[in-house]
């Protein structure tokens, strides 16, 4: 059952009494401290208990103190030990951090999301340090798998390293249908990456969520930058034509693609490629070097058939080989010189506010959703209408029809 179906088939009272109609909101990153319906409602709450007189305000930048003050003893030691490591550069606590917000319980999703809030208002005040200026660059990359994002990553990350960068590698690995496993083999590919105290990688499970990423990339890039690093590179799974949700949640997004791989202009149908601000054609070295060049001016040629989404820049097609580091500086002057024309222009300030609304809904979706399957009134009825589904009694939509009538009705 899709999200905004579910939710254009409430009451509009539902809306106005429970959860987010007809409020007000400071900003949209502010929707951080609705890590859970609990939240929600305590909103609801204190907005019922307020005047008539006041304005109708949800979540409006609550302090950490205020936010704070639900947690235990314990929790609250946890948060603080974290948030001083965090913005001390400390990576265990950076890791332990990333590790938080990844987690399912419920519990911990609060004190998720208290860590978060804190880390996010100091975040805003080093922005405001720097002029207003983004603190960190934001990469995404993705491609199919074969292409050698992982050992470009690591030679791209010690070229960083070496001109005092602080890098931050967020390699997502697929999980096992069956299983539900990951093997998380990035890491063991950068082996001299891994070793540099100017880096960070971390390895996560997509965990069944599509689009190349994982469920709580966004908090892990804010993490890092909270952290000190200033490149945030997040290599995605080997994804294909319609898997680009990092596009999403980054700055840049480079594709990569390998010389030989069959229909040389698959990336060309709509999809993956239209969201690519640079395209790189890795392994451009010994007896590939001719299938990459020829590749390289297909792409060029093909690239200008597609619309232009940016004022001031135009995406680029590069060879580049990770095994020699050949093309690896020039790829660099490009990125830094998109970076610098975007800030310029505005248009970079404008795609990371539009992202910061992606993310809002995305966290709505998956909390509605929850709710919606743990609520009493469908919980149970969920198994009896799947079997009828599985055993071709009732269609999936008039299955959901009924599980969405019946939650209605209970409101």
């Amino acid at each position: 059952m899709k999200i905004p179906s579910l939710l254009m088939g409430f009451p509009r009272h539902f809306f106005r009494r429970t959860y987010f109609m007809n409020f007000h909101f400071a900003s949209r990153a502010d929707f951080l401290c609705i890590g859970s319906l609990a939240s929600v409602h305590h909103c609801r709450t204190k907005w019922m208990r307020s005047s008539n007189g006041l304005r109708r305000e949800l979540c409006q930048q609550v302090a950490p103190e205020q936010q704070i003050e639900g947690l235990h003893d314990r929790e609250q030691r946890l948060v603080d030990r974290l948030y001083n490591g965090l913005i001390q550069g400390h990576r265990a606590c950076l890791a332990e951090a990333i590790t938080l917000v990844e987690s399912t319980q419920s519990r911990k999703k609060k004190v998720a999301q208290v860590l978060l809030q804190k880390v996010l208002s100091y975040h805003r005040e080093q922005e405001k340090l720097n002029q207003g200026k983004p603190l960190a660059f934001r990469v995404g990359l993705s491609g199919p798998p074969g292409a050698g994002k992982s050992t470009f990553i690591e030679c791209f990350g010690k070229m960083l390293t070496e001109r005092k960068h602080k890098v931050s590698v967020l390699a997502v690995d697929p999980s096992s249908s069956t299983s539900g496993g990951s093997l998380l083999g990035d890491k063991t590919r950068m082996t001299e990456l891994s070793r540099d105290m100017n880096a960070y990688i971390r390895p996560s499970p997509t965990s069944g969520k599509l689009g190349g990423v994982t469920r709580t990339t966004n908090e892990a890039i804010l993490l890092c930058e909270g952290g000190g690093y200033d490149v945030v590179l997040v290599e995605t799974v080997g994804v294909g034509q319609s898997e680009f949700a990092v596009a999403d949640m980054v700055d840049m997004f480079i594709l990569l693609l390998p010389p030989a791989g069959g229909d040389e202009l698959q990336g060309i149908k709509r999809g993956i490629i239209e969201m690519a601000d640079l395209v790189a054609i890795n392994k451009a070295d010994g007896d590939l070097l001719v299938a990459a060049r020829r590749l390289q001016a297909e792409y060029i040629s093909a690239m200008k058939l597609l619309r232009k989404r940016s004022r001031v820049w135009r995406p680029k097609v590069m060879r580049i080989s990770a095994k020699t580091g050949e093309g690896i500086l020039d790829m660099w002057d490009k990125m830094t010189e998109f970076r610098d024309l975007m800030l310029t222009s505005g248009e970079l300030i404008a795609k990371r506010r539009k992202q910061q609304k992606v993310w809002m809904w995305n966290l709505i979706q998956e909390n509605m959703l929850e709710h919606f399957r743990s609520h009493l009134a469908v919980k149970d009825k969920i198994p009896l209408l799947e079997e009828k589904v599985l055993s071709g009694v009732l269609s999936p939509g008039l299955a959901a029809d009924l599980l969405l009538k019946a939650f209605k009705d209970s409101l």
